[in-house]
């Protein structure tokens, strides 16, 4: 019995040195009742900002060329890729059917002139009257001036390169019928180095651009080179194939290395027109909650204390950042850590 009772005095004692423990480990956890963030400070974009966009290179001198006259292809001299040079002789059309237009001009020329050589003796010899003389003389002077549009036509029997450069596209073959104007070749000058890089853009960004904005022009095909550009011009109207605005980047200078048209590239455009970019900020992804379409949420605070949930509207979405176009006035800095864990209102402490 009494070591029953001995037993049952050490298991109370466990007992009671266990309760100690656990208070005196409960009265060491301290409970976190606020949220540790870190700041970033905004900062309004200035006058100057940056549009990103991209496109393909061209030359500002790109032509389809055909036949004045059209007809059936004899000959094209030249490949796509082919090198050629200002006046070279690109493709031919069978000249018969301008030949015998030809040949009846000549012909009824030399009748038109005997008719007024014979109207005039006759005239003289106060046979024939004055107005069959000018009559004859009028038909004579059409007949030359038909002479003059046929030979003009055999002229254009050939194309002939306007440019230096190389062959694009040949957009016929040798044997086809094709009709006046019909695109036969596409060519440009890139021989002269004139590159463009025809970009498109969003509307607010075409407001934003304007002719003469610097610009810098990448592209994989000319690696490690950051090519200087300018805005040369920029369409009055949307580009119905690809629904965006075109903006044409001319380069500066001769680039470091051959390019192609329709090369793809990249450009950086340093904008100084009015627009809603003058009046946005950028953040990172991270710091936005509860984004839908253009609408989205970021966290703020105006005490350093407590989080406030802020709603914004987006702009341009970047590499690595989204423009905030309205929602951020008077703001000096965003929460962008720590916006997970947060609810309007939530205590925070800011991380140095």
């Amino acid at each position: 019995m009494k070591a029953h009772y001995i037993s049952y005095c050490i298991l109370a004692l466990a007992l009671i040195s266990s309760c100690s423990g656990s208070g005196e480990r409960t009265s060491a956890i301290q409970v976190e009742d606020t949220i540790p963030v870190k700041l970033m400070p905004l900062q309004q974009l200035g006058a100057l900002s940056v549009v990103e966009a991209t496109g393909i290179f061209t030359t500002d001198d790109e032509t389809l060329l055909g036949f004045k006259n059209g007809g059936v292809i004899s000959k094209i001299y030249v490949k796509e890729g082919d090198a050629i040079r200002k006046g070279q002789r690109l493709a031919s059309v069978q000249a018969v059917e301008v030949d015998a237009m030809a040949g009846q001009a000549n012909i009824a020329l030399e009748k038109a002139r005997r008719d007024y050589e014979r109207a005039r003796k006759l005239y003289l010899d106060s046979v024939a009257t004055l107005e069959q003389m000018q009559n004859a003389k009028s038909a004579l002077e059409l007949a030359e001036q038909d002479v003059h549009a046929v030979t003009y036509n055999q002229q254009h029997l050939h194309i002939v390169s306007p440019v230096t450069g190389y062959v694009l596209a040949k957009l016929a073959n040798e044997g086809q019928v094709v009709g006046p104007g019909t695109p036969v070749l596409q060519v440009n000058g890139a021989a002269k180095g004139t590159w463009t890089l025809k970009v498109g853009v969003g509307d607010a960004q075409w407001a934003v651009i304007q002719k003469g904005d610097e610009a810098m022009v990448y592209t994989d095909a000319l690696p490690n080179q950051e090519i200087k550009a300018v805005v040369s011009k920029k369409s009055e109207g949307l580009d119905p194939q690809s629904g965006t605005f075109t903006v044409y980047l001319e380069l500066q200078g001769q680039p470091d290395g051959k390019l192609a048209s329709g090369v793809f590239g990249k450009s950086k455009i340093m904008t100084s027109g009015k627009g809603e970019e003058q009046h946005s900020w950028q953040i990172p992804y991270e710091s936005l909650v509860d984004a839908h379409g253009k609408e989205a949420y970021v966290f703020v605070t105006k005490d350093g204390k407590t989080a406030v949930r802020q709603k914004v509207i987006l702009g341009d979405i970047h590499n690595d950042a989204v423009t905030v176009v309205k929602g951020l006035e008077g703001i000096e800095s965003i929460i962008v850590s720590g916006s997970p864990y947060l609810v309007d209102g939530s205590v925070i402490r800011i991380k140095k």
